[in-house]
């Protein structure tokens, strides 16, 4: 990997086997509470978290729905979510495995006491963020999540919403310097997308955390199945085939100038129902669903349609990412109507040099005796039978597998694809090179997510060590380091709003890169 232009004064170089030794023997680094400090004060940039989480308080966020919608919307709120978990627990084994119960995650959250009350307590976060190295903290939801999902109870849904947006506004007063909290907003149907967004933006919420599938069930079996909880599912991109036309809610975010950010993950969907293991559930499924809004949004001609809109695609990594773009380029390889037409219309085949071979080739009580004539008049395809050549021409002759995409050459694909996507990553992943490795051509935007208050960062103080740790291992160079953990975040939200980062310790820095954008 090529060397980079230093950003970080003096950095020392530590080999991967004696820093963790050297550390533990040092213990705190002198005059710096912890090694992420001491990291973050030899950068010549600042470190934006993109992708933070809070812990909502449950009698809190009951008292907003009080004042939103009335101790009646409370009473209907509890039995939905009351205990979103204790079906499973409910259950015998046998129970589970018959109705394949996906088995829930469990202790799911950290036990360090000073991370678990700043989890709940914004300015206690606050106060913190200089011990875990980090200058702006972009903070998305957790109990919020499950508000924007599926709901057959519209009106509690809605209700819910517009309580949690209240109560994010009011909790997170005071710490606007260096913490910027999502709001939520639901994409289950184009309507409620756009109230939602319209009343979140007029709060002064700058962030929206939204579901980029959604579960619905076939139209087709009402016919036999009269309860619809019943009826088979499929999954909505919210682009490609979509079941609603999303174009007016991408409008909707662009005037609102808010990016569309995905926190949603597959777990649930008919390959993620162990009854057993959370972790078999859980492995990729953020990834699988970013990867079908994606392709969504990307085939059904979003990007093309709204080419100053940004997506980012939160804690499902960017290894999905890279496989995705280069899948897109392979298959407009051989996919696209030109390459089609040249090498694959079926009235193209030479019959009769087909048949030249054949009858080269006979002999006395081989298989084909006597069949020759059917094969080649209406068997020639692999998975069709008794069509002809020029049957099965017709039959597709207008199809375009990109008929959405205006796409002409393979810089094309790289500019719908790469100029809106960004991707958040946890802070060791190592998949985060692949998308910077410029040999492979990706050139992909990830940003540092650090999930801190969630089960996989037992620490928050570690979370810039361990991502420092790719640059001293020679995963990252110094230059992808800056753009992982300050570059592609502001981009994202900044590139959405110029005032994104008004206000904040790091306006003046993110100023300079916008500037550089334009």
């Amino acid at each position: 990997m090529a060397k980079a232009a230093v950003t970080r004064k003096s950095a020392t170089k530590k080999t991967a086997a004696k820093r963790p030794a050297a550390r533990q023997a040092a213990g705190r680094p002198k005059g710096f509470p912890t090694e992420s400090a001491r990291i973050r004060s030899q950068l010549d940039h600042p470190v934006v978290d993109a992708d933070g989480h809070w812990l909502e308080v449950h009698p809190v966020f009951w008292q907003y729905i009080d004042a939103v919608a009335g101790p009646a919307m409370v009473e209907r709120y509890l039995k939905v979510y009351g205990s979103v978990q204790g079906g499973w627990y409910d259950l015998t084994p046998t129970q589970r495995q018959a109705e394949r119960r996906r088995r829930p995650g469990w202790w799911g959250v950290p036990v360090k006491a000073v991370d678990r009350a700043a989890a709940m307590i914004p300015r206690l976060f606050r106060d913190k963020l200089d011990d875990w190295g980090i200058d702006v903290a972009l903070v998305y939801p957790t109990l919020g999540f499950g508000l924007v999902r599926e709901i057959p109870d519209e009106e509690l849904l809605e209700a819910t919403v517009a309580a949690y947006n209240i109560m994010v506004v009011d909790i997170f007063k005071g710490t606007g310097d260096r913490i910027i909290p999502a709001g939520v907003a639901t994409l289950n149907r184009p309507d409620l997308a756009i109230r939602q967004i319209e009343q979140a933006h007029k709060l002064g919420i700058k962030m929206l955390s939204i579901n980029g599938t959604v579960p619905r069930t076939l139209a087709a079996d009402a016919a036999w199945q009269p309860d619809p909880k019943k009826r088979r599912v499929w999954i909505d991109g919210l682009g490609m085939d979509s079941a609603y036309d999303y174009d007016p809610v991408w409008q909707k975010f662009l005037d609102c100038k808010i990016a569309v950010t995905n926190h949603t993950g597959a777990n649930g969907w008919p390959d993620r129902n162990s009854p057993t293991s959370f972790v078999h559930c859980h492995l990729g499924h953020f990834a699988q669903a970013h990867h079908l809004m994606a392709r969504s949004l990307f085939l059904g001609g979003v990007t093309q349609r709204f080419p100053k809109l940004n997506f980012g695609f939160l804690e499902g990594g960017v290894g999905w990412g890279c496989n995705l773009l280069a899948d897109l380029h392979g298959h407009w390889r051989v996919w696209n109507t030109k390459h089609m037409e040249a090498h694959r219309k079926p009235t193209n085949l030479d019959l009769d040099r087909v048949r030249r071979y054949f009858d080269d080739y006979a002999e006395p009580g081989w298989p084909f005796e006597g069949k020759v004539d059917d094969i080649l008049a209406k068997n020639l395809e692999i998975v069709e039978q008794n069509l002809t050549q020029v049957q099965l021409t017709e039959r597709d002759k207008d199809e375009d597998e990109f008929r959405n995409v205006d796409i002409k050459k393979p810089a094309d694909i790289d500019r719908l694809f790469k100029k809106p996507f960004y991707f958040g990553c946890e802070a060791e992943d190592p998949m985060t090179a692949v998308a910077f490795d410029k040999r492979l051509g990706l050139d992909l935007k990830p940003m540092l997510g650090s999930d801190i208050s969630h089960f996989d960062v037992a620490d928050a103080d570690e979370v810039l060590e361990e991502c420092w740790e790719l640059v001293e291992h020679g995963v990252l160079t110094e230059d992808n380091f800056r753009d992982f953990t300050f570059t592609n975040a502001v981009n994202l939200h900044g590139g959405m709003n110029p005032d994104f980062f008004k206000g904040t310790v790091v306006e003046k820095e993110a100023k300079k890169v916008l500037s550089k954008r334009r």
